[in-house]
């Protein structure tokens, strides 16, 4: 079976299960070893249940979920957490901002440099909130080169790196949709530091409780392509969505890694305001589904320097929200620091509220 025919059957996973089980170490071994092509990645890929399944889970705080259906309002955080290796100060940054919903990307379940925490189910926990989560990538190292020498001599439990939605309300119809073929990070342009399986992906559900049944993307697009794979990945996402949620109203948010917008302040990154279909193609493509962006963000630039001073400025904004069927308010850029002032990922969270028209 080659990688396009596997990719064909599984573009969008549906399956779901109470725990997501860990990485065997059989297939690890044999990843690590012969050919790096797109077969050896779809036949590696075939033999990794957590892959091909989406777990679900969360307890929903009954008080918050009976107020859900009286508000006129949803407030949603995009943020990409990077690997969420601070768990409670994360959860009292969004518990701070008041988010009925996190759409959450870069989070890890049981990988030694996030102290082999669930991240997903431990943040749901702790804002006593339900949770989807499927895998982007099974990692069959320790992570970056830092991550390697910070970690040196440690396992990982279960291996896993991925995207979630948390949500205050309950979450219907899991959707887990691939992005791309897989393989890139097998070999290409993946690093060897960190050879994974797996594919780049986005999650979705449908948050029942409030006025509306509104259906909530969390997606992560490829950080080491251009704008053109950008814009390829958003249209096979658009394609995905127009069969699984129809004309229902959308909040989409995440990391687009919009890489090709101007670094610098926000008023540099607004200065492309007109022109910004033409630099990152994805933001017409999605004005064209009926997708809008302008009210539910900032200009701010959303990558921050972490305490051992990487990465270094100047940044972009390459985290967003959008909406079909809704309209946006209160938009903001939220720094990503803990009660300290230091900081707890290498993104800020952004963050906007999202009403019915009319």
């Amino acid at each position: 079976m080659d990688g396009s025919s596997l990719h064909d059957r599984e573009r969008i996973v549906t399956a779901v299960t109470d725990q997501l089980p860990p990485l065997a170490e059989a297939v690890r071994a044999a990843a690590l070893t012969g050919s790096a092509g797109s077969d050896r990645h779809a036949e590696l890929a075939a033999r990794v249940p957590a892959l091909h399944a989406i777990e679900v889970g969360g307890d929903v705080d009954r008080a918050t979920a009976a107020s859900l259906a009286g508000r006129d309002r949803l407030r949603v955080v995009a943020w990409n957490m990077e690997r969420c290796k601070f768990v409670e100060p994360s959860a009292d940054l969004v518990g701070a901002l008041g988010a009925d919903v996190v759409l959450a990307t870069e989070m890890d379940l049981g990988m030694a440099r996030a102290g082999n925490r669930h991240t997903t189910r431990d943040m749901a926990e702790q804002l006593g909130a339900a949770y989807i989560y499927g895998v982007e990538f099974a990692e069959l190292g320790l992570g970056d080169v830092r991550e390697t020498v910070w970690h040196a001599g440690e396992t990982n439990s279960h291996g896993y790196h991925g995207n979630g939605i948390i949500a205050c309300g309950r979450l219907a119809d899991p959707h887990l949709v691939r992005l791309d073929d897989g393989g890139v990070w097998f070999g290409g342009i993946g690093k060897p530091d960190q050879r994974r399986l797996g594919h780049r992906q986005a999650m979705a559900a449908r948050l029942e409780g409030w006025a509306v049944p509104v259906w909530l993307v969390s997606v992560h697009l490829e950080s080491r392509g251009d704008a053109g794979l950008r814009d390829a990945q958003i249209a096979r996402l658009l394609d995905a969505l127009d069969g699984i949620v129809g004309d229902a109203p959308v909040i989409l948010g995440g990391d687009l890694n919009t890489g090709a917008l101007p670094a610098g302040s926000a008023a540099d990154v607004a200065t492309i305001a007109d022109q910004i279909g033409l630099v990152e193609p994805l933001f017409a493509r999605m004005a064209a589904a009926g997708y809008v962006w302008t009210e539910a963000n900032t200009w701010e630039p959303t990558l921050r320097t972490r305490p051992d001073g990487t990465p270094p400025p100047p940044f972009t904004r390459i985290d967003w929200l959008f909406c079909r069927g809704l309209v946006a308010t209160n938009a903001a850029t939220v720094p990503a620091v803990d009660r300290h002032g230091s900081a707890i990922s290498d993104h800020e969270a952004v963050v906007a509220d999202f009403l019915l028209p009319g």
